[in-house]
């Protein structure tokens, strides 16, 4: 009986996830998170210094400086 608790308390304190941001690294996350060929960011809102091109996802904005853009070709 003793070793059946003592199996459900270890099982019970390895299926907890501690509350701190873990997964891919910092250089990993940012490399999926850009668009653009890269040159931009997705994000929820773009900085004043930045416009959005497209859309990441439903929820996200594909920001890029004003530099990054393509030139518009004729009008």
């Amino acid at each position: 009986m003793r070793s059946i608790l003592l199996v459900l308390v270890v099982l019970v304190l390895l299926s907890y996830v501690p509350p701190v941001k873990s997964g891919a690294n910092a250089f990993i996350r940012r490399f999926f998170n850009t668009c653009w060929r890269t040159k931009g960011i997705c994000r929820k809102s773009c900085y004043k210094s930045e416009i959005y091109h497209v859309f990441c996802d439903v929820t996200m904005l594909c920001c890029i400086d004003k530099r990054d853009l393509p030139s518009m070709v004729g009008k």
